[in-house]
């Protein structure tokens, strides 16, 4: 529906989680990642500042999608008083412009669309690299983000299982509520033992340190690491990235700023050895090539990712009738 003659269109946290399922938000991302794999679609630099205020961390996440002709930026960032006051940590706004003319189109909300969007990531991984006989799910991990990964992974496998870990264990029932309501057992465990059932990892944390060594990871395990977005973040072993055919979401950040910054600074890898997810969508990688081969997925989150579904949330609002409109 164009919005030419109606304005800018506004589209609520209410609205995004309206109109915006798993399904909606896995075929944004698998469709930007593959057109990232062509050079068709690409990131501008981000900006990420703390503001020196309420120990807030701001930026500025955008990109333009020739194919799917999306262009904008993400504003918003991580204010980790919030949760005392019952909002969210990560606040986030989405504006979408025309590109054939620069004009703002839509203002979405981004909260809800963060998370999904991050959890369909990992679906995508999950989807492209994972075993197809895998059975048990890991999560390292029982924050916010978690529930959103657990529900988007367990439609990817046939899963009989969830195990998790979480560095607060009083946070897992959080995951143990959703594996209830899907009919999945759960188990809290050990990091090592987790490693040793697990045939698909998620790793969501916001881990500075290593919490899954490469001894503990059993063959044919595929991992997406999904925590990790900022320089000095670390969740697994960097030996795992090296023992591991690793892929991502974009190289650029991968190294700098992803899980593989560690490995690549110790020269266990080195950039040649990272593949872009995009590559296995378009059919140009082969992906998995053995049942014994270990996955890595490096989620490290761009902005692509957002505007993608953002642009998807915006389209179905307004088709629906219910985006609002106002005039700029």
């Amino acid at each position: 529906m164009s919005t030419e003659n109606k304005g800018v269109s506004i589209v609520s946290e209410k609205t995004c989680q309206a109109v915006v399922g798993r399904p909606e938000a896995f075929t944004a991302v698998e469709n930007v990642f593959a057109a990232m794999a062509k050079n068709s679609a690409y990131n501008f630099p981000v900006v990420r500042e703390a503001i020196g205020h309420a120990d807030a961390l701001y930026g500025f996440k955008s990109g333009f999608d020739r194919d799917g002709m999306v262009l904008g930026v993400k504003a918003g960032g991580y204010w980790p008083g919030n949760a005392q006051q019952g909002i969210t940590n990560h606040q986030s706004t989405v504006i979408l412009f025309d590109p054939d003319t620069g004009k703002i189109k839509s203002l979405v909300g981004g909260n809800y669309l963060t998370a999904v969007r991050t959890a369909a990531s990992s679906a995508v991984s999950i989807a492209h690299l994972a075993r197809k006989d895998s059975k048990v799910l890991g999560m390292v991990g029982a924050g916010h983000q978690s529930t959103f990964q657990l529900r988007a992974a367990v439609e990817q496998r046939d899963f009989e299982k969830v195990v998790a870990w979480n560095f607060h264990p009083d946070m897992l029932p959080n995951l143990e509520k959703v594996c209830v309501e899907l009919g999945l057992p759960f188990e809290a465990v050990s990091r090592e033992e987790l490693g040793a059932q697990a045939d698909v990892i998620i790793t969501i944390t916001s881990a500075f340190e290593s919490l899954m060594q490469k001894d503990w990871i059993k063959p044919g395990t595929h991992i997406a690491c999904m925590g990790t977005d900022t320089k000095g973040k670390q969740e697994v072993d960097a030996d795992l990235l090296a023992a591991a055919t690793v892929f991502t979401d974009e190289v650029a950040q991968s190294i700098s700023l992803g899980e593989a910054q560690h490995a690549i600074e110790s020269g266990l890898i080195q950039i040649s050895d990272i593949t872009p997810i995009g590559e296995v969508i378009n059919g140009t990688h082969q992906g998995r090539t053995s049942e014994d081969e270990i996955t890595l997925f490096d989620g490290t989150g761009v902005g692509l990712q957002d505007l993608a579904v953002a642009s998807a949330a915006a389209d179905l609002a307004e088709a629906q009738g219910k985006a609002n409109f106002i005039d700029l």
